[in-house]
């Protein structure tokens, strides 16, 4: 299992270089300990084949938590002996938010309800967080049907993954798949807000925000069944996520955020600047409102490369601090 495991992202050191526990070997954890999660909202062609697929790998511990399906998702699931949620609001992200406040038990398995997931998969799945991992990701792209995802599909989540890794410094390979394995307590100290389908994005956003030891292993991924309608829009939804990404750095790479607003004002100072340096030189007319305008935006662009370089110093110093105080929290638990 190790060789499949690729080992991503954060690297696991606390303060004064101490490495957060992962073992090579696994202590075996048992489906009583693992709640299988399976967010909904019209799946009735496919959740029984889920969750039946579950209770042959002996996982019976399953939620399913639906967005007030109107096929009769809730009681098939019901039938075929699943826990069913109605969630409150609308959107995955806080059904799956309001899904862990009902679950007891330390391990989440999350997918979706349709049928794209392999069952089989569960305890590769799982493996890493019994050697100390907290977050496993199922890579698609390992093992992936070819008639799984669309041409378009796949270039925006590769791109979308380029994206991550370059504005959050970590790669996690398939940071929008919806197989996830999670220890309830890392869960906890993640700070989550999105509601929809940003959810896997603003996980993995925390994950290397709060230093949670994640891994992906490869998983298969199969083709949505015909009589199964997706909810996901393409476009609509990428650009979504690519500004989920953007909004996110704010506060966890502030120099690229604010850097990056800061040279966009400082290079567009600088164009009209040209501008108006070009007219005077050529034709000897001023543009004084132009000049005023590009010296404010080269100002501001300076003043925001500034406070960039000093948020992500303040963020640097308070992420050590908070790793030190987790430290201490786990040295505590284990005396």
């Amino acid at each position: 299992m190790e060789d499949d495991a690729v080992r991503t992202g954060s690297s696991g050191l606390s303060d004064g270089g101490e490495t957060i526990a992962v073992s090579e070997e696994a202590d075996e954890i048992s489906p009583d300990d693992v709640c299988v999660l399976i967010p909904t909202l019209n799946e009735a062609a496919t959740i029984a084949d889920v969750i039946e697929g579950f209770r042959d790998e002996g996982y019976a511990n399953v939620l399913v938590v639906d967005g007030d399906s109107t096929d009769g998702t809730r009681e098939i699931a019901r039938d075929h002996g699943a826990d069913v949620l109605v969630q409150s609001g609308d959107g995955k992200g806080q059904a799956v938010r309001e899904a862990l406040e009902h679950i007891t038990v330390p391990y989440v398995l999350m997918l979706d309800g349709d049928g794209t997931y392999d069952p089989a998969d569960a305890d590769t799945m799982l493996e890493p967080l019994s050697r100390g991992y907290e977050h496993v990701i199922g890579n698609r792209f390992a093992e992936m049907d070819d008639d799984a995802m669309r041409a378009l599909n796949g270039f925006g989540n590769r791109m979308i993954n380029r994206a991550f890794g370059f504005v959050h410094g970590a790669n996690y390979e398939d940071i929008l798949s919806g197989y996830r394995a999670f220890t309830v307590e890392s869960f906890k100290r993640l700070s989550l807000d999105s509601d929809g389908f940003t959810i896997e994005t603003e996980l993995a956003v925390e994950c290397v925000k709060h230093g949670v030891e994640t891994t992906v292993v490869p998983v298969s991924y199969s083709a949505r069944p015909d009589e199964s309608e997706t909810n996901l829009h393409p476009v609509k939804d990428g650009g979504t996520i690519l500004l989920a990404l953007y909004s996110l750095a704010k506060t966890n790479n502030p120099l690229f955020y604010f850097g990056s607003l800061g040279v966009t004002g400082i290079l567009s100072g600088g164009l009209i600047a040209m501008y108006v340096l070009w007219e005077w030189v050529q034709y000897h007319q001023s543009h004084e409102v132009m000049a005023l305008a590009s010296a404010a935006a080269i100002l501001l662009g300076v003043q925001l490369l500034m406070f960039g370089v000093l948020s992500d110093m303040l963020v640097t110093l308070h992420r050590e601090q908070r790793r030190r105080l987790e430290r201490i929290a786990r040295d505590d638990r284990n005396e």
